[in-house]
């Protein structure tokens, strides 16, 4: 039976996998062209961030640096020179990748059907970021999703919950 992280991870491989060849079939042309493109864009325009906006920007920028190593784990995948060891720690990472977001999102679900709270996670290694959008945050809350985020694990997890 497939679960949700399954199905998440599965999904994820699969854009993955289509963006790739997506990448190899494009022509060089088509490719400087799209960049161009790309960059005129992003130079004329701006954006005005809210207090409220902090965790969307949080995310945009965990986002970028996951895609930025996604894609150059995609890169050695797709690297004809590289050996069969290193294409398969490539995929392997990617695969890391692809189930530590899965379990950020889960965790961010479970925070907002549990505690009503808005939450940005990161998870490095043991280490579990928590960021909640509330100013008025108590100990005893921030103790309850820190215990709440440990059920969720098998091994003992070092949780920190910031309040913004």
């Amino acid at each position: 039976m497939i679960n949700k992280q399954k199905l998440w991870f599965l999904t994820l491989f699969s854009l993955i996998l289509v963006l790739a060849v997506y990448y190899i079939a494009l022509p060089d042309a088509s490719l400087s062209k799209l960049l161009d493109s790309d960059i005129t864009k992003s130079n004329t325009s701006s954006a005005v961030i809210n207090e409220e906006d902090s965790l969307a920007t949080l995310r945009i920028e965990d986002d970028e640096k996951v895609l930025a190593e996604m894609e150059e784990l995609q890169n050695t995948l797709l690297d004809k020179n590289k050996g069969a060891e290193e294409k398969n720690n490539a995929f392997e990472k990617l695969k890391t990748i692809n189930s530590i977001k899965g379990k950020e999102n889960a965790l961010e679900e479970l925070i907002l059907k549990t505690f009503n709270l808005k939450s940005f996670i990161k998870i490095k290694d043991d280490n579990i970021n928590v960021i909640i959008s509330s100013k008025s945050g108590s100990y005893k809350d921030a103790n309850s999703i820190i215990r709440a985020i440990q059920n969720e694990f098998k091994e003992k997890k070092y949780i920190t919950v910031k309040y913004q």
